[in-house]
């Protein structure tokens, strides 16, 4: 968790916004914010709002994609 807080918050700064700035836009309060930028902690809720604001929810439909998902440990090496 503490990879992907580290993603989120290099993103945010890169897109030039403070805590404050993302958390007006997510709707996700600025102290759970920061918790999530230093623990890495945060809720799944959360974590989408985030996203959305940061135009990277799409990231999450990738996440469980069913299309190319391998049905066996031997589907997973048969392109190799």
């Amino acid at each position: 968790m503490s990879d992907l807080a580290e993603k989120v918050r290099k993103l945010r700064t890169q897109k030039g916004l403070s805590r404050e700035e993302l958390s007006n836009r997510s709707g996700v309060s600025y102290s759970s914010i920061r918790r999530f930028e230093t623990t890495g902690k945060i809720s799944l809720e959360s974590l989408l709002q985030i996203a959305m604001a940061l135009n990277r929810l799409d990231d999450f439909e990738k996440l469980f994609s069913i299309e190319d998902t391998p049905k066996s440990i031997d589907d997973l090496f048969k392109n190799e």
